[in-house]
């Protein structure tokens, strides 16, 4: 009995018990963190499953109406993302679910006979938890497989910034998903023993696996082709004709932004095929957009132009894709660019790795509960001397 007791004193309590089981299903976030991501995933489905539904109001309609018609066609567009056989076992789960349990009485002769039928209800509840268990299994192994393509992903991107003399470089990528369409790269192009260096921002249309696909073939035809000796048109052309071959007749485009930075006359040669215009923010103030180039690659075989600047100690260079301007915060309003570079503006004393987190953590404040619709990537360059 002395040892039952002290067995007794060792283990937890009843409320430590429960303290545990709350801190393992929350992660240890509060309540108001959980709330707020109840309600990114509450817009983020219903974005999923009313995107292909019209909503838009009859003028015949009364509003009643108008709200079961919607309801409606929500209904069918989430029950078409399921298997047949998960249909049949969702519709059958309601049916259960609302068909409480009954008793039948009448009279046979001299005697009352009564017969009740089963609370089906809990078989409802059941069927239910049963379509719930193999949903999160088939998420899981999907999940697995996206961190596999996650880490894969990874190798393609660079880890660290390179040293490029006299600059200073930091980059930077949020994916709206486990995998994104985002790439950006500098490294020293081949045959040149460092005195040019290849800096790329690019953007696949589309976002998750199809876009991360795209992303490594983009990848890997800049690599490639870096190493033939040329003008960077000639390069970019080239990347773009590989593209087309793959593209979907241009419904899989990349947008993207190449330059060449050479480190002794620190001119900055450029082609912007159809992406979000980089700023070079001059150490006086004054902004100069770079938007020589052409049309995004993969679109159709086009001749691209080139742009130069020079850059000076105290510049910077800011390239990024459309998901840092475009992000929206409940109220749906967009990030943009006055307010990026405002942050530029106030940290250009800063080190760029300094100033990308400052950059980055204003996003995040700015979107609030809001859901990140596009992959978030920024590329910072200071010009050191």
């Amino acid at each position: 009995m002395a040892g039952s007791a002290q067995y007794r004193a060792k283990g937890p309590t009843f409320r430590q018990s429960v303290a545990r089981f709350w801190q393992r299903v929350t992660e240890g976030r509060q309540m108001d963190e959980l709330w707020g991501q109840f309600q990114s995933d509450a817009r983020t489905s219903y974005r999923l499953y009313s995107q292909e539904v019209e909503a838009t109001r009859d003028p015949a309609d009364s509003p009643g109406r108008h709200f079961f018609r919607v309801a409606k066609r929500v209904f069918w567009a989430f029950l078409e993302k399921l298997t047949p056989a998960k249909r049949i076992l969702l519709l059958l789960a309601l049916v259960l679910m609302f068909m409480p349990g009954s008793e039948w009485h009448w009279k046979w002769g001299s005697d009352n006979i009564s017969m009740s039928t089963p609370d089906l209800r809990l078989w409802g509840g059941l069927l239910m938890f049963a379509l719930l268990m193999m949903e999160v299994g088939d998420r899981v192994v999907m999940k697995r497989d996206l961190q596999i393509a996650k880490e894969i992903q990874a190798w393609l991107l660079p880890p660290r910034a390179p040293a490029v003399p006299g600059l200073q470089i930091a980059f930077a990528t949020k994916p709206a998903n486990t995998v994104a369409g985002d790439y950006y790269d500098v490294f020293a192009r081949p045959g040149t023993e460092g005195r040019s260096w290849l800096m790329a921002v690019a953007d696949v249309a589309g976002k998750s696996v199809p876009a991360a696909m795209l992303m490594a073939t983009f990848q890997a035809s800049l690599k490639t082709l870096s190493d033939t000796p040329g003008p960077l048109t000639e390069l970019v052309g080239r990347m773009n004709r590989y593209a087309c071959t793959n593209s979907q007749n241009g419904r899989r485009f990349t947008t993207a932004f190449i330059a060449e930075y050479e480190s002794a006359s620190r001119n900055l040669t450029y082609v912007n095929a159809g992406h979000n215009e980089p700023i070079v923010l001059r150490r006086s103030g004054a902004v100069e957009r770079l938007h020589c180039g052409g049309m995004p690659l993969g679109i159709m075989d086009s001749p691209y132009q080139s742009g130069t600047v020079t850059l000076e100690v105290g510049d910077w260079l800011v390239a990024f894709t459309d998901g840092v301007v475009e992000a929206e915060n409940p109220a749906q309003q967009q990030y943009g660019e006055d307010r990026l570079l405002t942050i530029v503006r106030w940290g250009m004393q800063l080190d760029p790795k300094v100033l990308l987190d400052h950059l980055l953590a204003d996003i995040v404040r700015f979107e609030a509960n809001a859901p990140q619709h596009d992959d978030i990537t920024c590329v910072l360059v200071k010009v050191s001397g």
